[in-house]
């Protein structure tokens, strides 16, 4: 898939005020710092589209960007250790679930892991949650560069390890690199075959 166009459509916490039409959705969300606006640029060759910051947590919004006039990318705050009031979390995971569990135009999230750190158990239990939920979702390796090509295999042989304990099969999974454009095309050919796959739905 090639992107040709993406731009901002509305920021907001209430999931009855995220476009109406129905186009496919795909959110993507992971813990505070783990890269995410970097690879939403990445992703769509925009330097500035999703607002990178070196203060973790800058995303406490639900953000929609309309990718080719034909589907949704959705920007979501990032959970973890982001630097703001109890209540503000409090407030933003709120509408973090009620975004999963109300909006049907969506298609799959994104769940965006560092592959430099060892599993977390908030990210083994937000998958955990998705799958309960029937939600489809795949796993974004974030950061490949940063390690050596066996250190990236062992460290995902751990996730699988860990994972296969409690589900049947690993999830979908893809190793990317913001800074090295890595994984670009894997992720953006997925979405585009999905998009034909689900066509009929919509």
């Amino acid at each position: 898939m090639k992107i040709k166009s993406a731009e901002f459509v509305i920021s907001n916490q209430d999931v009855n005020k995220c476009p109406s039409n129905n186009l496919p959705e795909y959110a993507f969300i992971g813990r505070s710092n783990v890269g995410k606006s970097s690879l939403i640029n990445m992703l769509t060759s925009r330097k500035n589209l999703a607002k990178t910051s070196g203060r973790p947590g800058k995303t406490q919004l639900i953000n929609h960007f309309i990718i080719n006039k034909n589907w949704y990318l959705v920007d979501l705050p990032g959970y973890g250790y982001a630097k703001v009031s109890k209540s503000s979390k409090k407030t933003f995971q709120k509408f973090i679930t009620l975004y999963f569990e109300q909006r049907k135009q969506l298609v799959s999230a994104f769940v965006l892991i560092d592959v430099r750190h060892k599993p977390q158990p908030i990210d083994l239990k937000f998958m955990e949650w998705l799958g309960e939920h029937q939600i489809p979702f795949s796993i974004v390796f974030t950061k490949v560069d940063k390690l050596k090509p066996k250190a990236i295999e062992n460290h995902i042989e751990i996730y699988k390890a860990i994972l296969l304990e409690t589900w049947e099969d690993m999830p979908n999974y893809f190793i990317t690199s913001s800074s090295k454009s890595i994984g670009k095309d894997e992720l953006l050919n997925y979405i585009e075959k999905t998009n034909i796959d689900v066509k009929d739905l919509f």
